[in-house]
């Protein structure tokens, strides 16, 4: 089941995310989440009217998926960014596609026009998963981030909604 995260998920959420962000090349932050800071995360997007969801199964959850503007300005308000992230016991059974197709209606619905993934280099999965949902590479920025003490490509991928 998809549905709007709520405050009683943060210690699930941070379960999954914050050993995701210790220990692989998923993100380039080393910053972990904390409950005040997931906690704002969700409050904010509700209030502001873009969508923090995640994907639950026998009363557990496993992912999320929210998004925010691309840029700042009046020239991109059209484009957002994501964020899906799936515990990885989810992985490769179809939350993360059915949190993908979740949130693309919720964008549209927004009025945003293009979707834009950022992932790192290395996470191969990450970038297949975006191009079998419609996304394509639009551009690979080398080394830009660094993790673990090497520099890492940033992939863009993009999906015209």
């Amino acid at each position: 089941m998809i549905r709007p995260a709520r405050q009683g998920d943060v210690p699930r959420l941070m379960a999954f995310w914050n050993p995701q962000i210790r220990e692989t090349a998923m993100t380039f932050t080393t910053i972990e989440k904390t409950e005040a800071m997931l906690a704002a995360e969700i409050a904010a997007c509700a209030e502001e009217g873009r969508a923090f969801l995640v994907a639950e199964t026998g009363g557990d959850v496993i992912g999320l998926a929210t998004w925010f503007p691309f840029r700042k300005g009046p020239g991109y308000a059209h484009s957002a960014e994501h964020t899906i992230v799936l515990a990885p016991e989810a992985q490769g059974r179809g939350a993360g596609r059915a949190l993908m197709a979740a949130l693309e209606e919720h964008v549209r619905e927004q009025g945003v026009h293009v979707l834009v993934a950022g992932v790192t280099g290395e996470n191969t999965r990450a970038i297949a998963f975006h191009e079998a949902l419609g996304f394509a590479e639009v551009g690979r920025m080398a080394e830009v981030g660094r993790k673990f003490g090497r520099w890492m490509d940033l992939v863009l991928l993009q999906k015209i909604l």
